[in-house]
This record gives structure tokens, C-alpha cells and sequence, in this order.
């Protein structure tokens, strides 16, 4: 049931504005402005550090998790010039077998709360959370319920979200939109505003499981929005 509450109130005070002719114009612009500036090896560098590197595979298992966990402990002698990757991301059973492996500063990201459908019940998204936490993850990626999302019953899944965040007890939370599962961009904006409003520290474009990845029209609108839930917040 659609009702006026405090997750309605947040979007009201973040409207989307955009159409989708001014999207395509801004990041034409972007690529028209900044691509040759950013087309350096720093950059690409920088970029390379941000990479969650990630195993998410039915054939996963501790011993080929502790061997993909060894490659990163490697990496530095092998690429010297190259900063380490910013984490690897594994399946939270799993955080504890990164967690022994790992001998170099590197962040142990865990995938959560019934990735990456997030069709399963709250306690269970909550209590996956802790124990992933408990054994190990700096970070949480989970997905936003989307059906919650698409039929407008935001408290619910904001709510959801929250208690999911308290769970991670000061571990980073990473949530994904599942971009390409909501269709428009007004979506797109609403699904960000709602997760910065419940906790997120991070916002994520897809799973890269069964709909459409990042594109730059999605990325152009969760940035818009976190430049301006940041202007408005700190």
C-alpha cells in the first residue's frame, strides 16, 4: 500500500528532474570534455585500485577461493608499478577463507541478503549479513528488493535496508540497484535517493547477473544524485 511516510517525504525532496534528452546531451559533454584528460596511464592506475575483484561462481570452493586469494597476495611483487586491487569479493561463506589467505591490505567484500535476487525473507538477508561480517567482511554488497521497489512499497524495502546496514556493525555497506531491472531513469534516481536515505555508503549499478550492466546513463544519474544528497547532507 502506497502511503505518505518519511521515504516518500526524501523523495519529494530530491525530485528528478532530468529527461532523457538532457542525460544523452550531459554525457556527450563528459566524453567530449574530459575524455583526452583522463586518457592516462595515473588514471588508469587509479582505476585499476578500485577494482572488487571478484569469484562468484556455483563451482566456487575454498580451495579455489584461497588460490584466487593467493594472485592478490602475489600482485605487488609481480606488478610493482600497480596499486592492489581494493578488494575481493566473494560469496559470505567465504569470508573466513579470505580472511586466513590474505597477507596484504586488501579489503574482503561479501555478497548478502540473498544475492543477487534478493528474494528471501528479511532475517535471512539480516542474519547472512552478521555472519559475514563476524567472519571476516570489511564490506557488504546487497541488492535492493526490487519487487518491493517496483510496486512502490518503500518503506518496507527502506526498512529492509536499514536493518540490513545495522547488521553490517560498521562494516561498509555497497548497494545495487540492479540498474537495468528498473527500466527508466526516474527509477534509477528514485532506487539511489531511497538507498542513501536507508544507509548505503555505496552505491552499485548491477550485479552483472541476469539484466543489462552499468551504462553511463545509469552511472550519470546515481552520481547526480549522490552529488546532491551529499550538497544537502554533508
Amino acid at each position: 500500500m502506497n502511503t505518505t511516510n518519511k521515504y516518500t517525504d526524501a523523495l519529494k525532496k530530491y525530485p528528478f528532474t532530468l529527461s532523457d534528452t538532457q542525460i544523452t546531451e550531459s554525457i556527450n559533454k563528459i566524453i567530449a570534455d574530459g575524455f583526452s584528460g583522463n586518457n592516462t596511464q595515473e588514471v588508469y592506475r587509479k582505476i585499476y585500485s578500485c577494482i572488487d575483484l571478484t569469484t562468484l561462481n556455483s563451482t566456487d570452493s575454498r580451495e579455489e577461493v584461497w588460490k584466487f586469494t593467493e594472485k592478490v597476495n602475489a600482485f605487488e611483487d609481480i606488478h610493482p608499478e600497480l596499486q592492489n586491487v581494493a578488494s575481493i569479493c566473494v560469496y559470505p561463506n567465504f569470508a573466513k577463507t579470505v580472511k586466513e589467505a590474505l597477507t596484504v591490505d586488501v579489503n574482503i567484500a561479501c555478497v548478502s541478503g540473498g544475492f543477487p535476487n534478493s528474494q528471501t525473507f528479511s532475517e535471512v538477508k539480516i542474519a547472512e549479513t552478521a555472519l559475514a561480517v563476524a567472519d571476516g567482511a570489511d564490506e557488504i554488497d546487497t541488492v535492493i528488493n526490487l519487487g518491493l521497489f517496483l510496486d512502490k512499497e518503500y518503506e518496507e524495502m527502506c526498512e529492509e535496508l536499514t536493518e540490513i546496514k545495522d547488521a553490517c556493525h560498521g562494516a561498509t555497506l555497497k548497494v545495487i540497484l540492479e540498474t537495468g531491472a528498473l527500466k527508466s531513469a526516474e527509477n534509477i534516481h528514485k532506487a539511489s535517493v531511497l538507498s542513501l536515505y536507508s544507509g548505503a555508503d555505496f552505491l552499485k549499478t548491477s550485479t552483472g547477473k541476469g539484466y543489462s550492466g552499468a551504462s553511463p546513463e545509469a552511472a550519470y544519474v546515481m552520481c547526480n544524485v549522490i552529488k546532491s544528497y551529499y550538497e544537502k547532507t554533508g
